[in-house]
């Protein structure tokens, strides 16, 4: 359903001089917040104690404090930062594992048994806030997760036999008959049996405008109804409903995706097996030979520290929190290392409409006022305007909207009257005025052509501009006559197709539009930002059905979206963007990206932000391996000092750092002979 098809409707039916508004609260449209503080997990609590205690151990240890003073602080970093990931290490160990997290751990503590304790201070820093990072993402999946369950009432209203008797919602059965009160949540899935209301679905299908709901018509559970009263039976088991299966494709995605892991998670077993087995062989050989216990273990220590993948680990993570930084900056708020990775990765963009590529809300188009009217456009849309002042329907907001950006006067409407799925009528100036669309069942084109069969003399035009607006025409008439139309559509963004045609650069192929609008206005908008692929009328699961399939084919998918019925999708793509000013609670959490300002361009920029950042990373890990490799060879080969070997640690591990850090400059983000976003 889109702004063509729409049967335009607004406020209270009832017949006053000073109607009173029935305001319903804007965040029943969106996901109740429920956020985990990042102190309520114990992670977050163990890490800011390890950093604590690291930082101020630092000025101490550089001023050549004595040891006493510096010690115990670094020995609260090692034990709070570094239990919970030796028991875990310990744990996959006990499994016939072994991974990075323990070899850390152990390469901390030699660190520290050969007098080296501030590296190993720094590398039990590094990963406790890693984990805690981790924990907190994690935590905020699930609280929207739960937030989207509270969509769905608790409580519905059925009637039986002997009246009516308040029930949970899971106690419901199919063909049970319920009442639906304005402004209530609807509490299943069904089909009207009696009743006219609106229905805004925007947390299911993302229209941008409630969608009138007659006899016949099919209603969603946790949708909000508008003013009518509506009799529904229930057709789909309430654990089965939409929305339920919108949260099940949250979770389901959210488990099984396999996203691709930083180049070191991929061969950590390896990497820490190896290091490990090395260590001992190195501990183990000069003793079988005949040398001395305490030259052994230095070897095998220096071993160990030169090895160490502390220099590997800012390889990765500079460069990528570098491009987070400095996305942020821009508006753009990247959640994890991993997710600016696979930013990068993705070689097809899928893009929603209403609300992502569309402003998502509607304004007037046109204004068109009937030959013989004797009204220019000003005079008419401030007649409408007068008439809908008392309404607040989206369309009647827009009206409004758009008479006061023209600076223009109202006039005070009396005796107003609204009708849902008709319109409004009010004595504006002592003369009757209509503003809606008094025949419901017509359409943009079956209006615009009854204009024509009325002698207006403006069919033709405006059925051609409707075709190509793809807009809701609203009928203006006073006194029974019609005196000119309007012409509301949902534009697309300024930059929506600079955004299509940046995001077809970097993937080779044109974005897809996916989704639960109706084909034609889909259309519209993608004719008018250059897409091809478009993919309309679609529910959520068939949003997550359309990604898999093209990831099943081999590609790795982009999604953009921002509301809850984008959820899924965004879960189930290889990399998920959420437009952050209308978009949902869910959307946002479960994104790996939010574009704050909701500035679209931003989007393919982060893209080349990230192909930037992950080269940066291959030449850190080519670097850092490197030193690794020759500081290696030299202890084993040959006899490294143990200052020169934590000095060539130390080196690599600071050169890779500022190699990283080069993202933060401004010309990451923008090339200065365009001034466009750019990737280096």
């Amino acid at each position: 359903m889109s702004l063509h098809v729409f049967l335009y409707g607004a406020g209270v039916s009832s017949t006053l001089d000073s109607p009173p508004v029935l305001t319903l609260d804007a965040s029943a449209r969106t996901v109740p917040r429920r956020r985990t503080r990042f102190l309520a997990l114990p992670e977050a609590r163990w890490a800011l104690l390890a950093t604590a205690a690291f930082l101020s151990a630092l000025p101490l240890h550089f001023a050549d404090a004595p040891g006493w003073t510096y010690g115990p602080l670094y020995a609260i970093a090692y034990l709070a930062g570094g239990w919970e990931p030796a028991l875990e290490g310990l744990r996959a160990l006990r499994g016939k594992t072994l991974d990075v997290d323990l070899l850390m751990i152990v390469a901390a503590l030699g660190a520290a048994a050969i007098g080296q304790v501030l590296d190993g201070a720094l590398l039990i820093v590094i990963f406790a806030t890693s984990g805690a990072l981790e924990a907190l993402a994690t935590a905020r999946t699930a609280d929207s997760v739960r937030g989207l369950l509270d969509l769905a009432p608790a409580t519905a209203t059925r009637v039986t036999a002997d009246g009516e008797e308040s029930v949970p919602v899971n106690r419901l059965s199919v063909g049970d008959e319920l009442l639906i009160r304005p402004g209530e949540r609807i509490g299943a899935d069904g089909r009207v049996l009696d009743g006219t209301s609106e229905a805004d679905q925007a947390t299911i299908t993302g229209e941008p405008l409630p969608v009138l709901k007659t006899p016949g018509d099919e209603v969603f559970a946790g949708t909000l109804n508008g003013t009518g009263a509506l009799r529904v039976r229930v057709e789909r088991d309430p654990a089965d409903s939409v929305i339920a299966r919108i949260v099940t494709l949250v979770e389901e995605a959210s488990r099984t995706k396999a996203p691709t892991q930083l180049f070191i998670e991929k061969i950590e077993q390896r990497y820490a097996v190896g290091v490990v087995a090395a260590t001992l062989t190195v501990f183990a050989v000069p003793l079988a030979f005949g040398a001395d216990l305490t030259g052994a273990l230095l070897r095998a220590m220096t071993f160990m520290i030169v090895a160490s993948p502390c220099a590997v680990v800012l390889a990765t993570m500079p460069p990528l929190l570098s491009a987070i930084a400095t996305a942020g900056r821009h508006g753009v708020l990247v959640k994890s290392a991993l997710a600016m990775e696979r930013l990068g990765e993705i070689d097809t963009a899928a893009l929603d409409k209403t609300g992502t590529l569309t402003e998502g809300a509607p304004e007037v188009t046109a204004v068109r006022p009937a030959t013989g009217s004797g009204l220019d456009e000003d005079a008419l849309l401030a007649l409408a305007a007068a008439a809908e002042h008392p309404s607040e329907h989206p369309l009647a907001r827009a009206i409004v909207a758009a008479a006061r950006a023209r600076d223009l006067r109202l006039a005070p409407a009396r005796d107003f009257t609204a009708k849902p799925g008709h319109g409004v009528t009010a004595t504006v100036d002592g003369r009757f005025v209509t503003v809606g669309r008094p025949d419901s069942g017509l359409d943009a084109e079956a209006d615009t052509d009854a204009d024509a069969d009325a002698g207006t003399g403006t069919g033709t035009r405006m059925d051609r501009d409707t075709d190509v607006e793809g807009g809701t025409v609203v009928r203006v008439e006073r006194d029974g006559a019609l005196v000119g139309t309007l012409v509301l559509a949902d534009r697309p963004r300024a930059d929506a197709a600079e955004t299509a045609a940046g995001l077809t650069a970097l993937t080779g192929i044109s974005p897809v539009l996916l989704t639960g609008d109706n084909p034609r206005a889909a259309a519209q908008v993608a004719t008018a930002t250059g897409i091809t692929d478009v993919r309309a009328s679609l529910l959520p699961e068939d949003k997550v059905t359309a990604v898999r399939e093209l990831q099943r084919a081999g590609r790795k998918v982009l999604f953009v979206g921002d509301g809850v019925n984008d959820a899924p999708a965004l879960a189930a793509a290889h990399a998920g963007v959420a437009m952050g000013r209308a978009g949902s609670d869910l959307a946002l959490e479960t994104a790996d990206a939010v574009v704050v300002r909701d500035e679209l361009a931003a989007i393919p920029a982060v893209v080349r932000l990230s192909r930037a950042a992950r080269r940066l990373v291959v030449q850190n890990l080519l670097v850092a391996g490197t030193f690794i490799t020759v500081l290696v060879l030299w202890d084993l080969l040959g006899h490294l000092p143990l200052p020169l070997g934590v000095a060539g640690h130390e080196g690599s591990t600071v050169l890779v750092g500022l190699n990283g850090l080069r993202l933060l400059r401004e010309s990451a983000w923008r090339r200065p002979d365009e001034g466009r976003p750019r990737a280096q």
